[in-house]
């Protein structure tokens, strides 16, 4: 009689890597296309102020900056809107870490504000993004870039410019990886809810 053949155990990191959706060449394309977009909407960058919503819409508003000023010749004021204390969850979740506000020297008064983050949910963030705003000055107008849009939304609230459309399933995660925060670009899907960055 044979002995049963062992069942191999799943490795450590097959839970948590999740499956690619954007890889570091998807990212850029999509990027550049958000940088193109913005400019032909705004008919060039001459009163842009691109406003990432930290921490990894920070590093994406630098990029679309970038790939503007390749293009304009023209370099965009880039700044950073932290929205922690415009939440509307912080009696029910543990305290979160207040990051930077820093508005570019121009400010944004009679500017087109883009404020830029990485994944648009239920459009919470993006709320408490608006009120922050309002405090700082009052913008010509304001525009959304994403580099996904995941659906689900809680709010009326919707995305201008849009790297990619992915539709998920509420108890699936979207997590977004970018040089300069983390090891690598990548966006993954993993199949287990969790309260990091499912708000957006």
């Amino acid at each position: 009689m044979t002995a049963p053949q062992a069942t191999p155990e799943a490795s450590p990191d097959a839970a948590t890597d999740g499956r690619t959706v954007l890889d570091a060449r998807d990212i850029t394309r999509a990027l550049t296309r958000i940088s193109h977009e913005i400019l032909e909407r705004n008919k060039g960058a001459g009163d842009l102020v691109l406003l990432g919503i930290p921490s990894r819409g920070v590093p994406l508003a630098q990029r679309i900056a970038e790939r503007i000023a390749s293009v304009e010749g023209y370099d965009v004021p880039v700044g950073s809107l932290d929205v922690t204390m415009y939440r509307d969850d912080l009696r029910m979740k543990p305290a979160r870490a207040l990051l930077p506000t820093q508005i570019p020297a121009g400010g944004i008064d009679g500017k087109t504000v883009v404020l830029v983050d990485d994944v648009l949910f239920s459009g919470r963030t993006i709320r408490a993004a608006l009120d922050a705003l309002n405090d700082l000055g009052r913008p010509k107008a304001v525009r959304l870039a994403v580099l996904v849009d995941r659906g689900h939304r809680e709010l009326p609230i919707r995305a201008d410019f849009v790297g990619k459309n992915l539709p998920t399933s509420l108890v699936e995660r979207v997590k977004v990886r970018l040089e300069g925060i983390d090891d690598v670009d990548a966006v993954t899907i993993h199949g287990s809810v969790t309260t990091d960055g499912a708000d957006a």
